[in-house]
């Protein structure tokens, strides 16, 4: 199998990368990052212009990509710059949407990849523990509409989002597959509220209450009591998406240190010729690489068979956890107690690196889940 991108990729990959270096400096990310709103209408705006979020959909969506090496290319270079838009939640959303969208809804994806509307996935619940088919919060049919109740927990990007993809469960239990429905939410809806907060690694997040919240019947999207797969689809394009971005962080983590060792002298010699710090740098370049591998496994199979889909994006998953965290405490130690301070963006791409890990399923969820995938 050919794993090289295509020249449309690798000619997306430099105008991103040229992009986020000359526009997405660590003086630019930072006051973005305590913002009110976490990130940048005006710098989304020229990422939609530049086809970033086009190039995460097919063409029957309106976009010119969608294959998983073109949201892996569009990730890893948002990586690289610790980019805060709202990326994920416009893959996540308009997937599940371009997959089981009424016509109408449909209609949607041109102002999610234009960048005019924000959507945000509003999935995790607080007691959940990544458990897609843990759902808690409540559809009701009512005067030939729906009615929702319930609390959603760690909405990334919610208070600039117009438009909220919700889980809710219309029949089962309450760990049922079968019974999950999901519904499209404008951010106006009568009954919502949102309790907003700074995330650590940078932007915001909120806590999201639907408080009898009315929507009409074609707020459904696709067929109800059915959507625990559209949703567990569209999340593993969102799993590439964050394994692809932890990537591009690693990389200029690994250039950073490796420019360190070389130019920082004790005892009158590069610290880079200590052979200690020699063994744990080619530690680390070596656990980058595999996680590239990860990754390409997974861009490869995202369009398989569900078992093939699902383990592969799970293994990569674990991978970058385990990998971004060692990459993230060899990096600080190796930098010394600078590693520590404010002021470096290392610590900002070592924060981000561990978070990474907590979304969308942890290093130890996505090790459960391969294996029990492996018996199925």
């Amino acid at each position: 199998m050919n794993f090289e991108h295509t020249e449309e990729r690798r000619m997306l990959a430099e105008t991103l990368d040229r992009f986020v270096a000359a526009q997405y400096g660590f003086e630019v990310r930072e006051p973005l990052a305590r913002s009110e709103r976490g990130w940048s209408p005006e710098l989304w705006r020229q990422f939609a212009e530049l086809g970033a979020i086009g190039a995460l959909f097919g063409e029957a969506d309106g976009g010119y990509g969608g294959g998983g090496f073109d949201i892996a290319v569009v990730f890893e270079s948002l990586g690289r710059g610790l980019v805060l838009e709202p990326f994920l939640g416009a893959l996540v959303v308009g997937r599940a949407i371009g997959e089981a969208g009424s016509d109408a809804q449909k209609a949607m994806l041109a102002s999610i990849i234009d960048g005019s509307t924000v959507a945000a996935l509003a999935h995790d619940e607080p007691d959940s523990h990544y458990e897609l088919s843990r759902v808690a919060t409540r559809a009701e049919r009512s005067d030939g509409g729906w009615t929702l109740s319930g609390a959603k927990a760690v909405v990334a990007n919610a208070e600039g989002a117009g438009l909220y993809l919700v889980s809710t469960r219309t029949a089962g239990d309450l760990e049922d597959g079968h019974g999950i429905s999901l519904f499209l939410v404008p951010a106006d809806a009568p009954g919502l509220r949102l309790r907003g907060y700074r995330r650590i690694d940078g932007g915001r997040a909120a806590e999201l209450v639907l408080d009898g919240v009315k929507l009409d019947g074609q707020a459904l999207l696709g067929t109800q009591d059915e959507g625990h797969a559209v949703l567990e689809r569209a999340i593993g394009h969102g799993v590439l998406a964050l394994c692809a971005e932890a990537l591009g962080a690693m990389e200029v983590v690994k250039a950073g240190t490796l420019e360190y060792l070389r130019t920082r002298r004790q005892f009158g010699v590069p610290i880079g010729s200590f052979q200690a710090l020699q063994h744990r740098m080619a530690d680390m370049l070596t656990e980058v690489e595999q996680a590239r591998s990860a990754v390409i496994n997974a861009a490869a199979a995202l369009g398989a068979d569900r078992l093939e889909r699902e383990r592969a994006l799970s293994a990569a998953k674990y991978s970058i956890g385990r990998i971004g965290t060692l990459v993230a405490e060899e990096s600080i130690q190796m930098h010394g107690g600078i590693g520590m301070t404010w002021e470096l963006p290392l610590t900002h791409y070592a924060k981000r690196l561990l978070m990474i890990d907590h979304q969308l399923g942890d290093e130890d969820h996505h090790l459960q889940r391969f294996i029990a995938l492996g018996r199925a």
